[in-house]
């Protein structure tokens, strides 16, 4: 299966669809970083740092790469779980600027989206970003985001990055 998703479908069949049901990892790379909040289908919506600590209490190892801090409400949401200070393991790398999602290295969403709400389709209409980006359980096309995503990870371009001044967590 391999879907073309826009805007509101993003958020729907990603963040609220298929990041939930994550079973083993979870594997976030994006540029930019913001506060967002998901509906989990109760009566209130609930931050996704939230989502993430709840899943880190079941189990699922988190990764997250980052190319800027994030803004100042996701730190505060942050802050109020302390399991993520140590369970979510972070990377900032001022050089990405792809965005993926991996779910459990057999799912996979990678496009325009950055993880903030205009981003991801979570805002009214009216204040969303326009996206785009494929939703695919492919093993070719998710095996190649895997490994774009573990490259960075690894450290595979630190050592001749040339924003290694920037960078506060060089790998290699």
């Amino acid at each position: 299966m391999t879907t073309f998703l826009s805007n509101r479908e993003i958020y729907e069949q990603v963040i609220c669809g298929i990041v939930p049901q994550t079973r083993e990892r979870l594997w976030i790379a994006t540029a930019d970083i913001k506060d967002m909040y998901v509906d989990t289908g109760g009566r209130d919506m609930v931050p996704f740092l939230e989502v993430l600590d709840g899943m880190l209490k079941r189990g699922v190892e988190l990764r997250l790469i980052h190319a800027k801090e994030p803004g100042p409400n996701w730190r505060e949401d942050f802050d109020r779980h302390p399991g993520l200070w140590e369970g979510m393991e972070r990377m900032l790398c001022p050089r990405v600027h792809f965005k993926c999602i991996i779910v459990d290295g057999r799912m996979a969403y990678f496009g325009s989206a950055n993880l903030t709400g205009a981003g991801m389709g979570a805002k009214s209409a009216r204040k969303r970003n326009f996206e785009n980006g494929v939703l695919t359980d492919d093993p070719i096309l998710v095996g190649s985001v895997v490994e774009q995503f573990d490259s960075v990870w690894r450290g595979d371009f630190c050592a001749d990055c040339g924003r290694r001044d920037f960078c506060g967590d060089p790998v290699g």
